[in-house]
């Protein structure tokens, strides 16, 4: 694995800019240096990152990367920014004598400085510089709000390991052989190959993935079912014009011997790709993945004919068991244009979250702003429409947020939720410093009566953490923000993606065992403070519990903290039962007939108060992308996620 610079944004300095109220924001953009038929550009490929003050960040060394400084008034606003070179800030790392973390000044362009701390790191021995300063009192305070990620998706076929992936440059599939076109992540990419895909080619790839060639499992798979044994007879080539591997998709680069040709089928490679290549010389993979496709088919109602009473095995078994009517089509739609946008209530890696007012009617809602090539981007479609799903469901629970509506622009996706004006418990517990026992015993069973409900579903829920804990005008709890729920999750089965928000994740999620292909299923969170410390900790560190703690308190903890799994409250016992809720009417509180302990300041139903002047400052407008890109974007992909509620039609209608 590549070195690495730990990163710290320790000062500023506003130079000749106007003074602000407030500390600016930074943001960090990573560029990577792209070769093309121009010469060299710089591509961003990941998000750009806000670190706030006194934290740090982490950046690979690569030949040609580079950071991007901006120092902002808000997230929409530049004032200054600076470019400057990953290997130089290396370079002086190396080069001090100051154990190894020299501070930087950066000039930023027009005007100001931003002041770096730097630590280099070889990727095998970052634990030895590891620190966690705890304050003198033990206690870990809640001071700022963190953003949940989520591992990459990777598709399994045939050995492959397929993510989806943004192509720089034209790229060819290795497939069908025809362009992946677009300016997002067009295809899928083996990682362990190389070889590039459309998605829509997945199922067609009939050879396995060793990321070798002449005595590879493929070879022996296509030899022994097939009698394919057919190696390439690859001889280099000069090629005249422009020429695509046929493997990896990409250009071959070079004004002589660009590559290799076979002398046979005449497929085209990088001279690091023949190695991958499998031995399928003349072998039109489509064709044949087509007609295996056929075959199989074949098979299958042949199967029918002979055994009628059998059950399809490729039939949606749950559609016989829970049959779901299928509604008429609404005459009804909702669009951008029945809504007026008044404030930013919130914003992350998602998107962002609008207080919005249905025209003339006096509603307001809170409304989910997705862009649809971020979702493409992220591969996050299914979990966007998990999302939908997940809140479609939430009617019949009176802890978790409802849902309205759900429509789409060509750049945009939209969830239409109920306004919970309460604010969420992040903002609560950083007014009030810590809740007293009786608001966190009411807190928790609510919470415990959603997360119950879901499970009881099938659904995991796997982000809990304050900032997605709603309060309505009245003080109840609504559970808020679906995105990285988990469907069909019974009995044995289990989940596998890494993901949820750091300061918050479960042991199991959290521990190497994932990465390593280990499944989990429903969990509780664990808290930490620094994300590289912080999943070492989860996994090995006994909590620390404060003396004011009760002891009801922290025996529940502790029975929720149980690194294993099978032994943790709610998976054995009931966590009902445990003495902390002895106070709890469970039969009256999952009928809202308890009244809560504290009751949100609520001035209108537009009230807005109880949110974060960080996000309402901001002005309350889309983003947009680039023109082309959103042209380039597969539409189809967004297919079935608008729909109305039958609640709100009679407003819309009127």
């Amino acid at each position: 694995m590549a070195p690495f610079l730990r990163i710290a944004l320790n000062a500023y300095k506003m130079g000749d800019l106007p003074p602000l109220s407030e500390p600016p924001i930074c943001a960090i953009k990573m560029k990577e240096s792209v070769s093309t038929e121009r010469g060299k550009t710089l591509v961003q490929r990941k998000p750009t990152m806000f670190p706030p003050w006194q934290s740090t960040f982490d950046a690979h060394i690569y030949e040609g990367r580079v950071l991007e400084v901006i120092l902002m008034q808000n997230t929409e606003e530049p004032l200054a920014k600076a470019t400057l070179g990953v290997s130089v800030l290396a370079e002086s790392c190396k080069k001090s004598k100051t154990n190894c973390q020299p501070e930087v000044w950066v000039d930023l362009h027009p005007s100001g400085q931003v002041l770096f701390a730097v630590q280099f790191f070889l990727e095998d021995t970052c634990s030895i510089f590891r620190h966690v300063v705890i304050p003198e009192d033990g206690v870990t305070t809640l001071n700022r709000r963190r953003g949940a990620f989520k591992q990459p998706k990777i598709h399994l076929m045939r050995n492959h390991q397929f993510t989806a992936t943004f192509f720089a440059q034209p790229t060819f599939c290795s497939v069908c052989k025809e362009f992946l076109w677009g300016f997002n992540k067009q295809g899928y990419k083996c990682k362990q190959c190389n070889a590039a895909i459309h998605k829509r080619c997945l199922e067609k790839i009939i050879g396995k993935c060793t990321g070798t060639a002449t005595n590879s499992r493929d070879t022996m798979f296509q030899k022994e079912r097939f009698k394919i044994d057919m190696p390439h007879r690859f001889k280099t080539h000069n090629y005249r014009s422009p020429t695509f591997c046929d493997h990896c998709g990409s250009l071959l680069w070079g004004l002589y011997k660009q590559g290799l040709k076979c002398d046979e089928c005449g497929m085209n490679v990088h001279t690091y790709c023949k190695e991958k290549v499998a031995n399928l010389c003349g072998v039109n993979q489509k064709l044949l993945a087509e007609a295996l496709s056929q075959v199989s088919q074949k098979s299958m109602r042949k199967s029918d004919e002979f055994h009628p009473g059998d059950v399809d095995v490729y039939q949606d078994i749950s559609s016989d068991t829970n049959p779901v009517p299928v509604a008429p089509p609404r005459s009804v739609h909702l669009t951008i244009n029945h809504l007026v946008f008044h404030k930013v209530l919130g914003k992350g890696s998602f998107g962002k979250v609008l207080l919005a007012e249905l025209k003339g009617k006096g509603q307001f809602f809170a409304v989910k702003v997705l862009k649809k090539d971020v979702v493409l981007m992220d591969d996050d479609v299914e979990c966007t429409m998990v999302e939908k799903r997940v809140l479609s469901l939430a009617w019949e629970n009176p802890f978790l947020t409802h849902l309205y509506s759900t429509f789409q622009s060509k750049e945009h996706l939209f969830f239409v939720m109920e306004y919970l004006n309460g604010g969420d418990l992040m903002f609560h517990i950083q007014d009030k410093g810590r809740f007293d026992v009786t608001r966190a015993t009411f807190y928790a069973a609510e919470i415990t009566v959603g997360l119950q409900f879901l499970h009881s579903k099938g659904i995991i829920y796997r982000d809990l953490k304050l900032d997605n804990v709603m309060l309505d005008k009245d003080g109840h709890i609504k559970i808020a923000d679906f995105g990285m729920c988990k469907e069909k999750v019974f009995g044995d089965v289990r989940a596998t993606t890494f993901c949820g928000t750091p300061d918050y994740i479960a042991p199991e999620v959290s521990s190497m065992s994932i990465l390593l292909g280990q499944k989990y299923t429903f969990s509780s969170p664990f808290q930490g403070d620094d994300e590289d410390e912080l999943f070492d900790s989860i996994r090995t560190d006994t909590p620390h519990y404060p003396r004011w703690i009760s002891k009801e308190s922290k025996s529940l903890i502790e029975l929720l903290f149980e690194r294993d799994p099978s032994r943790r409250l709610g998976v054995v016992g009931d966590i009902r039962t445990h003495p902390f809720f002895r106070t709890i009417n469970w039969s009256a509180l999952e009928k809202r007939e308890v009244e809560p302990p504290f009751k949100p300041k609520v001035k209108s139903p537009s009230d807005c108060s109880n949110f974060d002047r960080e996000f309402l400052n901001e002005k309350p407008r889309l983003s947009h992308g680039d023109k082309m890109l959103i042209d380039s974007m597969d539409q189809a992909a967004f297919a079935g996620f608008s729909f109305v509620n039958p609640k709100l039609e009679p407003l819309i209608g009127k």
